[in-house]
């Protein structure tokens, strides 16, 4: 695609939104009040609105490679605090997805220069759970799994945060796991029980 494709497809989006609502972007230019906290992959395949089927300002989206929610990257943190504290979002969605690149290079014993310390918080991952992952014979669906463990471990990354637990006892914040399978179109809700996982971890990581 020319890079003037980009633009003459932005001139037909903007015809096709007032055709259908004349106000469309004046009223997109009020103010967002999404219902969503998005946190998924970079991977060019994945686009949250898509999936989702949703349209502009319903969704507050971070992506960073494998969807991890590191608890020193200020910004996935900083998005975190404005979504839940400011926007006052219902739900925060970790997504990752099926063939995640990143999660395949977290598994391979190599040496991936800067990319390291970034993909360590998914080997920690692996660490966690190895007795059941490598109880897994097919690396296929071995992988499958750790990028399921891997959307688990952010959520309970997010359960660890003093403003999703603030907003989870105050107004019912509800946190969600899911994961997108590209061979299939479906999105898949792992259906954690974060519940159970807050009392749990609430022994150490209580903040509110």
């Amino acid at each position: 695609m020319n890079v003037s494709d980009v633009f003459k497809n932005n001139e037909k989006w903007i015809e096709n939104k007032l055709s259908i609502d004349k106000d469309y972007f004046t009223d997109l230019a009020k103010g967002q009040n999404p219902e969503f906290l998005y946190i998924g992959c970079s991977d060019s395949r994945v686009t949250a609105e898509d999936l989702m089927g949703i349209q502009p300002g319903q969704a507050f989206i971070h992506r960073n490679i494998a969807n991890l929610v590191n608890n020193v990257d200020l910004s996935v943190m900083t998005v975190l605090n404005y979504a839940v504290r400011h926007l006052s979002v219902n739900h925060i969605v970790v997504c990752g997805h099926y063939n995640c690149g990143g999660v395949k290079a977290a598994m391979q014993p190599a040496d991936l220069g800067i990319l390291n310390p970034w993909l360590r918080n998914i080997r920690d991952v692996y660490r966690i759970h190895k007795d059941e992952l490598n109880a897994i014979d097919n690396e296929g669906k071995r992988y499958d799994r750790l990028v399921e463990l891997n959307v688990q471990e952010q959520c309970i990354n997010l359960l660890k945060t003093a403003a999703v637990q603030q907003a989870i006892s105050e107004r019912g914040l509800t946190v969600h796991g899911w994961v997108f399978d590209m061979h299939t179109g479906k999105l898949i809700d792992l259906k954690i029980d974060f519940d159970k996982i807050l009392k749990d971890i609430k022994e150490i990581y209580n903040l509110y």
